[in-house]
C-alpha cells in the first residue's frame, strides 16, 4: 500500500507550499524520568506475556498441539479435573496467541508509520492493552534510533517518506484521542465566542469613549523612501493584526478629513489623514486627547476635534451621499529648464500612490516605517541608494559565476571551490547594505520603459528625443524631461505638464515586454534625491561640461558613485567610462568599460581623437547625433556614450582647451562630469555643488538634493567584494593560505561541513534540492507557514549567518516594520526550538547576525560535504569508500533548488548564485563517479551516473563529453550514433560547441553524415 504521507496545514490552499512530515520531534527528544521507568516496565510486562507465559506453559502443562491424529475413543472418556486443567491450557494459549498477534499489528503499525493498525478479531481491550504497552515502549525507545536516520543514509532512507515510530503511535485514534478532538473543538467555539464578545465590548468601550472625549487618533505617515504607510500596517503596528484594518476603515469612512477629502476605499489614505482608532490601540505614534494635548501643536488639536465631530457618534450616521474626492495631487520636484534657466519649467505633478491593502496581491507592500534610525550598523549611502545597489549586486552576481564556470573548466587551477570567499569586516557590512538597498525591480521597469519608448519611436519612424534628466517618483511613475519640445508621446506614454514633459505610469510601464532595441538613454545616473523624487541626470546629453564643487572627500564620494553606477547599471548596453586622476580601484567593478588615465595631457590625446572619431563617423552614416543613430540598423553596434569624469580641477589652459573639446559633446554621446574647488569653470553648462551635509546644489536649475553618495570606506569594501570574485585577480590561494576565508578550514571546504558518519543525526533535516520538506518540526501555523519556510531556506543558504535587515528584505521587498519583523523572528526561533542541551536552534554571532545550530541540517549541506569527502577526505584514501559517498551523494539530487516554490515568494534567490552552484555541483559529482567506475571497465555504471547528473546539469558540456566517451568504450557504434545525434538535436540552431564538435569527429568520424541522414 502507498505509504502515507503527512503534509502541512496550508497544503490544501497551496499546493506548492513546503511540507512538514514529522511532527513533535522535540518533545520526543526530551523525555522525563518518568517516561524511561514506564518504558521499562512496559518492556517488563510484553516480554513476561509475550516470552514467559509460553515458556511457562510448555514447562508446565506442555505443548498445546497433539503428538498426532487424535480417535473418537476421547469422545467416550470419562470427564475428570485433568480434563478441565487442559481445556483451560488451550483457553490461556489462544489468549497469548491473540495477545502475541496483537502486539505483532502494533508494533508493524507504529514502525511503518501507517497511521490506524489493522483490528485483531475479538482482541477489543487485548489490543489495547497491547497498543499501550507498545507506545510506551516506543516513546522512548525507537526515538533515538529512527527519528532521523544516519546522514549517509538520507538519500535512500529519507525518499521512503516513513514517519518515526514515535509520531505514529502518538497518532493513533483512540478512545483518548477522540475525547482531545472533541475538547479541543469546544475549546475552539468557545474562543471564537469570548473573541466576538470581545470585539463587541471593544466596540461598545469605543462609543463610549468617544462620546467622553478620550478616544485615540493617529496621523497617516509622508512616504519614506520607496514605501508609504497602508491601513494594514497600522493596524499592524497598533491592534497587533494586520487584518483589523477594517475596523479602522469602518471607523473613518467618509469623514471628512483635515484636506477635505474622505476616506472611501482602504487602499486610498494620504500623508495627513487622521484616522480614529480601536479603544485597544496602543502605541506611542497614537495621539489620545486631552492626556497628549501638550504632545501635539494646536493645529493638529484642532484637526483632530474638528474630524472627532464628524464621526457616527456626533452624526448619527456613518456615510450618507458624500462624493468621492480624488488624491491630491502632489507636485514632484523638477529642475529648471537648462537650455533656458531663467525660464524654469512647470513642475510634475504625479499623483500619490494608492496604498497596497490585503487582498490585492501586494500584501507585503508595507512601509519601512521605523527602519530609516535602525540600519544595525549598515552603510547608510547603499541603502539609500536602490539603483546603484542593484547594479553593484547584479555584477557582483555575474563576477561570481564566471568564476565558479572558470574554475569548473580548469581555466583558474587555484581556486577550485564551488563557494564564493566570505566576505568579512566592511565587505560584509556593504554586501548585507547591497542586499536590503537593491530595488530590482525599479531597474527592470525603468530599463523596459526606456527600450519600449524608442522601440515604439522607431515604428513610428520618429527620432528619439534629447532627454537632460529622468525623475523615478516614489510610486513608481517615470517623467523624462526634454531639451526642446517633441511633439505627443507614443502610448502609454502621456504628456506632462508642457510640452517638454512625457510621463509613463508604473502600470504602463510593467505592461512593457521585453524590447529587442538600443538601450536609449544609456548615460542616465542617479545624483540623489528630492522629497519622494529620484533624479537621473543624462551626462552624455549635457550641451558642455557638469562642473561639480565642494571638498575633495566629497567629491569624490560623488565620483565614485557616479562611476559604479555607470559601470553596472542594468538600463544600458555598452559604453566607455575614463576616470582620470582618481578612481584606479574601481576598474574591476567593470574592466570592459571602465580605463584609467593618469593626467589630463592623456585625456586630451585621447579625447580629441575619439571627438574628431565621431564626428567623421556621424557625417557619414547621414545622423544629427548619436540618439538618431541608435534608432538605425546600426544600433547594437555603434553610438555607446563615452563618459569622463575628471576629478581634479584642471588649470586654466586645460579648462579652456577641455572645454571646446566638450563645446559640440552632446550630439557626439560623450559627457564631461569634472571636479573644482570653485564654481568659475569655462564652458561650463550646469554648475552643482555638494555640501559637507551631503546635500546637492545647483541654483541655476532649481534643484537641492540628498546627494548620492559612495564614501572612500565603502567604495572600498565594495572594490574588496569585486576582486575576491574575480577569477583573474590573483586573489586565488597561495601555499597554506584558505582561498574560502573560513578560519580553520581546509582549502577548497565546503563553509560548512556535516558530520556524514551514522552519529551524525540532526534535529532538523531540510529538503531543498527538490520539492522543499522538512524531517523533525511540528507544522507551523498555516497562515504563517509559508513565511517561516522561506526564512528558514534563506538561513540554510547562508550557514555564515544572516542580518536581521536582509531577512527582512528578503521576505517584505517593499520594505517591513520593526515590530513585524521581529515578531517573525520569535515564531522561527519557537518554531526551531532547542537542542538538549538547551541552546536554541536560531542563534546571532557577535556582529549581530542570525545562525543556525549545527543540528539544523539542509540536503544541499549533506551534498557538499558527501562531495568533498569523497574527492579531497575519507575518499582520497579508499576506492570503496570514494564510490559510496558519490553514489549516496547522487542519490540526494532530486530536482532543482525549492522545485515548488510558490509564484512570488523566493525573489531574494534572483540575488543568489545557488542556482549556478548546485547544477555545477552535481555535474562534478557525476564526472567523478563516472571516472570511478570507468577505472573498472564498469560502463553502463557511469553512463548511468553521467545521465542521472545530466538531469540536474542538460547544460554541463563536460557531462556530454565524457557520455560520449563512455558510451563509446561500451564498443556501440549505433548506440554512439544515436547519442551524437541526440546532442547535435539539443544544441539547436547555435550549433555543436567546437569542442564538442572535435570530440566527435575522434570518437565517430561518420557523425554528420548521420545527422545529415536523420535531417
Amino acid at each position: 500500500m502507498p505509504r502515507r504521507r503527512t503534509t502541512s496545514s496550508s497544503s490544501s490552499t497551496a499546493p506548492s507550499a513546503p511540507r512538514n512530515r514529522t511532527p513533535q520531534p522535540v518533545r520526543v527528544r526530551r523525555r522525563s524520568f518518568g517516561d524511561f521507568v514506564k518504558a521499562f516496565l512496559a518492556f517488563v510486562v510484553l516480554a513476561g506475556l509475550v516470552v514467559g507465559v509460553p515458556l511457562a506453559l510448555a514447562v508446565t502443562a506442555g505443548w498445546p498441539f497433539p503428538g498426532g491424529a487424535p480417535s473418537l475413543d476421547w469422545l467416550q472418556r470419562e470427564i475428570t479435573v485433568q480434563t478441565f486443567l487442559h481445556i483451560l491450557t488451550v483457553i490461556v494459549w489462544l489468549a497469548w496467541a491473540q495477545f502475541t498477534a496483537c502486539v505483532l499489528v502494533e508494533v508493524k503499525a507504529a514502525l511503518s508509520g501507517v497511521g490506524v493498525p489493522g483490528r485483531v478479531p475479538g482482541s477489543g481491550p487485548s489490543q489495547l492493552l497491547a497498543r499501550q504497552l507498545v507506545a510506551a515502549l516506543l516513546l522512548v525507545g525507537a526515538t533515538a534510533a529512527s527519528l532521523t536516520p544516519g546522514l549517509s543514509q538520507l538519500g535512500q532512507s529519507l525518499e521512503g517518506n516513513q514517519r518515526p515510530s514515535v509520531a505514529a503511535a502518538q497518532q493513533t485514534p483512540g478512545i483518548f484521542a477522540q475525547q482531545q478532538e472533541q475538547a479541543a473543538a469546544t475549546a475552539n467555539a468557545l474562543a471564537e465566542q469570548a473573541g466576538q464578545a470581545g470585539q463587541d465590548a471593544a466596540r461598545a468601550d469605543r462609543g463610549s469613549s468617544a462620546a467622553h472625549g478620550d478616544t485615540k487618533y493617529y496621523r497617516i505617515q509622508p512616504p519614506e523612501g520607496r514605501h508609504h504607510d497602508s491601513l494594514w500596517e497600522v493596524a499592524e503596528r497598533h491592534l497587533g493584526d494586520g487584518r483589523r484594518y477594517k475596523e479602522i476603515f469602518e471607523l473613518n469612512k467618509d469623514r471628512v478629513q483635515p484636506d477635505g477629502s474622505r476616506l472611501s476605499e482602504a487602499s486610498l489614505i494620504r500623508p495627513g489623514w487622521i484616522m480614529e482608532m480601536p479603544g485597544d490601540a496602543r502605541g506611542g505614534e497614537l495621539v489620545e486627547l486631552p492626556d497628549e494635548a501638550p504632545n501635539v501643536s494646536e493645529q493638529v488639536q484642532q484637526q483632530i476635534g474638528d474630524y472627532a465631530r464628524t464621526g457616527d457618534h456626533a452624526q448619527g450616521s456613518g456615510g450618507g451621499d458624500a462624493q468621492v474626492s480624488l488624491p491630491e495631487q502632489r507636485p514632484a520636484p523638477t529642475p529648471a529648464n537648462p537650455a533656458n534657466p531663467a525660464n524654469p519649467v512647470t513642475p510634475v505633478t504625479p499623483a500619490t500612490p494608492a496604498t497596497p491593502v490585503p487582498g490585492t496581491g501586494q500584501e507585503h507592500a508595507t512601509p519601512a516605517a521605523g527602519q530609516a534610525g535602525d540600519s544595525f550598523g549598515l552603510p547608510e549611502a547603499l541603502l539609500a541608494s536602490p539603483l546603484l545597489a542593484a547594479g553593484l549586486l547584479g555584477a557582483l552576481g555575474r563576477r561570481r559565476r564566471q568564476a565558479m564556470w572558470q574554475s569548473a573548466l580548469g581555466a583558474v587551477g587555484g581556486r577550485r571551490g564551488m563557494e564564493p570567499p566570505t566576505p568579512t569586516g566592511d565587505a560584509q557590512d556593504v554586501q548585507d547594505a547591497l542586499l536590503v538597498g537593491a530595488d530590482p525591480e525599479g531597474v527592470r521597469l525603468l530599463d523596459r520603459s526606456l527600450r519600449g519608448l524608442a522601440a515604439s519611436l522607431t515604428a513610428e519612424s520618429r527620432p528619439l528625443p534629447v532627454v537632460y534628466a529622468a525623475w523615478m517618483s516614489g510610486n513608481g511613475d517615470l517623467h523624462l524631461q526634454l531639451a526642446q519640445p517633441a511633439g505627443k508621446p507614443p502610448a502609454p506614454w502621456q504628456q506632462g505638464q508642457d510640452q517638454t514633459f512625457w510621463m509613463l505610469a508604473r502600470a504602463g510601464a510593467e505592461g512593457y515586454e521585453e524590447a529587442e532595441t538600443a538601450a536609449p538613454y544609456p548615460g542616465l545616473v542617479s545624483l540623489g534625491t528630492m522629497d519622494d523624487s529620484r533624479l537621473l541626470l543624462n551626462l552624455e546629453a549635457v550641451p558642455g561640461i557638469v562642473s561639480l564643487g565642494g571638498t575633495e572627500a566629497d567629491r569624490a564620494a560623488v565620483f565614485a558613485s557616479v562611476a559604479a553606477e555607470l559601470a553596472t547599471n542594468g538600463w544600458s548596453d555598452r559604453m566607455t567610462i575614463t576616470l582620470v586622476g582618481f578612481g584606479d580601484d574601481l576598474t574591476p567593478l567593470a574592466p570592459n568599460r571602465i580605463r584609467h588615465l593618469d593626467g589630463f595631457e592623456d585625456l586630451f590625446e585621447t579625447m580629441s581623437a575619439e571627438t574628431r572619431q565621431r564626428r567623421g563617423a556621424l557625417g557619414a552614416a547621414g545622423h544629427d547625433s548619436v540618439l538618431t543613430g541608435r534608432t538605425g540598423p546600426a544600433q547594437h553596434t555603434r553610438w555607446a556614450p563615452h563618459l569622463v569624469l575628471l576629478a581634479a580641477q584642471p588649470s586654466d589652459d586645460d579648462a579652456l582647451r577641455l572645454a571646446e573639446l566638450a563645446a559640440d559633446a552632446g550630439r557626439l554621446g560623450i559627457g564631461y562630469l569634472v571636479g573644482t574647488e570653485g564654481t568659475d569653470l569655462p564652458g561650463a553648462a550646469w554648475e552643482m555643488e555638494i555640501t559637507g551635509e551631503g546635500r546637492l546644489l545647483a541654483p541655476l536649475l532649481g534643484l537641492e538634493l540628498d546627494a548620492q553618495m559612495l564614501p572612500a570606506a565603502q567604495r572600498r569594501a565594495v572594490v574588496e567584494l569585486f576582486t575576491d570574485a574575480d577569477p583573474g585577480s590573483g586573489s586565488g590561494p597561495g601555499p597554506g593560505s584558505d582561498p574560502e576565508g573560513g578560519p580553520g578550514r581546509p582549502p577548497n571546504a565546503p563553509p560548512f561541513l556535516v558530520d556524514i558518519s551514522e552519529q551524525g543525526r540532526p534535529a532538523v533535516y531540510a529538503r531543498l534540492v527538490g520539492s522543499y520538506e522538512i524531517i523533525g518540526l511540528d507544522t507551523p501555523d498555516g497562515e504563517r507557514s509559508a513565511l517561516l519556510h522561506e526564512a528558514l531556506a534563506l538561513l540554510l543558504l547562508h550557514r555564515e549567518g544572516v542580518h536581521p535587515r536582509v531577512l527582512s528584505s528578503a521576505l517584505w521587498p517593499r520594505g517591513v516594520t520593526a515590530d513585524v519583523r521581529d515578531a517573525l523572528l520569535e515564531r522561527l526561533r519557537a518554531w526551531l526550538g532547542s537542542d538538549p542541551d538547551g541552546t536554541p536552534r536560531l542563534g546571532t554571532d557577535a556582529t549581530g547576525r542570525l545562525t543556525l545550530a549545527k543540528s539544523v541540517v539542509s540536503d544541499l549541506d549533506v551534498l557538499r560535504s558527501l562531495y568533498y569527502e569523497a574527492t579531497q577526505g575519507r575518499g582520497v584514501g579508499s576506492r570503496q569508500v570514494r564510490g559510496r559517498l558519490l553514489t549516496d551523494a547522487l542519490v540526494l539530487v532530486r530536482g532543482p533548488l525549492l522545485a515548488d516554490r510558490p509564484e512570488g515568494r523566493y525573489r531574494w534567490l534572483t540575488h543568489e548564485i545557488v542556482d549556478a552552484q548546485l547544477p555545477l555541483l552535481v555535474a562534478d559529482t557525476g564526472l567523478a563517479l563516472s571516472e570511478f567506475h570507468l577505472e573498472k571497465n564498469r560502463a553502463e555504471k557511469a553512463i548511468e551516473a553521467l545521465t542521472a547528473a545530466l538531469r540536474t546539469a542538460p547544460a554541463d558540456e563536460r557531462l556530454w563529453h565524457e557520455l560520449l566517451r563512455a558510451t563509446h568504450t561500451t564498443g556501440d557504434p549505433g548506440r554512439l550514433r544515436a547519442l551524437a545525434a541526440d546532442l547535435v538535436a539539443r544544441s539547436g540552431a547555435r550549433g555543436v560547441p567546437p569542442r564538442t564538435e572535435a570530440l566527435l569527429d575522434e570518437l565517430l568520424p561518420t557523425w554528420r553524415e548521420g545527422v545529415a541522414a536523420a535531417g
